[in-house]
């Protein structure tokens, strides 16, 4: 079994070369041999089929993929359950993060931080199809009794699209308008991200056991809990990226099996690169990739920062599709991408997209008071030299979506928990939603308490999993530029998809909380990080066909299983220290009362408070 830690995995994207170099056994070139100082090292020759494809059943028994790490041995009257880990491990996972997210979904009974727009925005959405203008401090009323509220006709100015909201009225409309209500499918969102984090770690890896422990790491992240126990719009947003990034990770590997299925076999049945056919080959119909862009739809459709997002995976996609027909035999894999998949990797992602997108308006567009809405009929837009080519709700939602981006280029009042992106990776200033001190005896508060106590919701990433990753992020960085691993490449362009473009509007008001984003992916770069140090599995002596000296076999054994044994507590240490850190934050995730001297000990940076 090969490890992260030890060399390039089965199905990397390169040239199929000895391990010597592509002089073919000969010297490698210089270039070559300065790198390797780094820990460089040039890709073995395993069969063109496991590059193209590689398997996910490991040796009878285990736990994980076979050339991936993280395997780990069962017992032999455990490998049923192990045929069933695919999907149990992935489920099994998902419902203890529901059971986390849903329990006590109500409390606290208030309406946190933001709720207070996109709640109420949601409830006008599916009663008129657009967003109304509220009273003010009409929060109170609809707490106390929200069926003596009603929905406010006239159309309210709001800067966000409306898919989020959606998906937070459809709660209410099956819960009512009350705080259960609208933060049921933000949870259900954030339950379903587990799900899929773990069947998407599983495919990049071919771990069933790496796969399930990023979706565990999700689960008891801080951020990613708080977010789906609030009526906000970027855990939505989170959840579509997600399945936009699934569902190109299910393409690639769709579109190599084809790649693999038209490649020649020779008279020992062993598969052989084709530069004809890897150059020309049509791989037609891609399901995924038209799934790809609805998610991606979606995801602008939920937050305009969803837009950068789709042109990361729109070049992702199209460089694994290079590194497809490179490993297949095209001498200008480049060229052939050009030629073959260029245009329909487009046409199935931005034009999907941005039909996704408008019909996500199709309530304003039906209306006649959304704002703007007549803007091209009864307004300024009347006068416009484009009028006889674009119909009045097409122009009048060009104008409001302008008005809206010279809002958020411009919004630069302060806030007193917006924060620095640089800042966010180490969880340098977190958002408080939600903040009260119960005086003892009350809302919780211990009666002999010495002083009142501390009932707050802070939306902070849990801080030990925060700090692991940013160290593996280091190690997916090496291990990008030094082994050549696509999938450290997947999981750093989805990180500074998320994040980088933060860094380009210092002046605007932002929060850490917009990094839920890109959570999934510092998990899957934290489990790939402890999946090097698992290593790989040893082999006893005798048993891998090629140990022609046997103490040297049994000595080379005993240290790998030394260094398996180390590793594997190493890993497991660091593991349960990150679900302490998230036990020991629970009362801050979930605004339950403590006394104040446990709050001020939770407070382990002066910025957090």
């Amino acid at each position: 079994m090969t490890s992260t830690a030890q060399r390039a995995p089965h199905g990397q994207d390169g040239p199929e070369t000895p391990a010597a170099g592509p002089r073919g056994g000969g010297e490698p070139p210089a270039w070559e041999r300065r790198l390797r100082r780094f820990g460089y090292r040039p890709l073995g020759a395993p069969g063109l089929r496991e590059r193209l494809v590689p398997p996910y059943a490991g040796p009878p028994g285990s736990f994980g993929g076979p050339a991936y790490g993280g395997g780990l041995g069962l017992p032999p009257r455990a490998a049923a359950l192990a045929r069933l880990a695919p999907w149990g491990g992935p489920l099994l996972v998902a419902l203890v993060a529901g059971v986390l997210r849903f329990w006590n979904l109500g409390s606290p009974h208030a309406v946190i931080f933001d709720e207070t727009y996109y709640a109420k925005d949601a409830w006008a959405l599916i009663h008129n199809g657009y967003e109304g203008s509220w009273p003010k401090d009409v929060d109170a009323t609809i707490l106390a009794d929200p069926g003596s509220v009603d929905v406010p006709v006239d159309p309210a100015y709001v800067v966000h699209p409306p898919v989020g909201k959606w998906v937070i009225g459809l709660g209410e409309w099956l819960f009512g308008f009350e705080p259960f209500g609208w933060r049921f499918m933000v949870a259900v969102c954030g339950t379903l991200s587990v799900l899929m984090l773990c069947r998407i770690g599983r495919r990049l890896f071919r771990s069933t056991f790496l796969g399930c422990l990023a979706g565990g790491l999700l689960a008891v992240d801080g951020l990613h809990f708080v977010m789906s126990r609030a009526a906000l719009l970027d855990q939505v947003l989170m959840f579509f990226v997600l399945a936009a990034f699934g569902c190109l990770l299910a393409d690639r590997d769709w579109a190599r099996r084809r790649l693999a299925a038209a490649l020649p076999v020779d008279a020992d049945g062993v598969l052989r690169p084709d530069a004809r056919i890897a150059a020309t080959l049509r791989l037609g119909w891609r399901p995924w990739r038209l799934a790809a862009g609805v998610a991606l739809g979606l995801a602008a459709a939920t937050k305009w920062n969803g837009l950068y997002i789709m042109a990361a995976f729109g070049l992702l996609t199209v460089a694994w599709d290079v590194g497809a027909r490179r490993v297949a035999g095209a001498h200008r894999p480049y060229t052939a991408v050009l030629r073959r998949d260029v245009l329909p990797a487009f046409v199935s992602t931005v034009p999907v997209a941005l039909a996704t997108y408008v019909a996500s308006w199709s309530g304003w567009i039906a209306s006649d008071r959304g704002y703007f809405r007549t803007w091209a009929s009864t307004g300024d837009g009347r006068e416009s030299s484009w009028s006889w080519l674009f119909p009045d709700w097409w122009r009048s939602l060009w104008h409001y979506e302008s008005e809206v981006y010279t809002f958020h280029v411009n919004l630069t009042s302060g806030h007193t928990y917006e924060s620095n992106p640089w800042s966010w990776i180490v969880l340098g200033r977190p958002v408080s939603y939600f903040y009260e001190s119960p005086a003892p005896g009350r809302d919780g508060c211990p009666a002999d308490a010495a002083e009142k106590c501390a009932r707050e919701v802070l939306a902070i990433g849990t801080p030990l999993l925060w700090w692991a990753a940013c160290f593996a992020l280091l190690y997916v960085v090496w291990r990008w530029l030094f082994r050549r691993d696509w999938r450290a490449g997947a999981i750093l362009c989805a990180v500074a998809a998320g994040w980088a473009p933060w860094l380009l509007y210092q002046e605007r008001t932002i929060f850490l909380f917009y990094a839920v984003v890109f959570v999934p992916f510092l998990c899957l770069a934290v489990a790939m990080m402890i999946g090097a140090m698992l290593g790989p599995a040893a082999h006893p002596p005798g048993t891998s066909g090629a140990d022609p000296d046997p103490v040297a076999a049994a000595r080379a054994y005993g240290r790998a299983e030394r260094r398996r044994t180390v590793g594997a507590i190493g890993a497991g240490v660091l593991v349960l220290l990150i679900v302490w850190n998230f036990i020991y934050f629970w009362p801050l995730f979930t605004g339950e009362a403590i006394p104040m001297d446990q709050w001020r000990a939770r407070m382990w940076l002066d910025t957090w408070v």
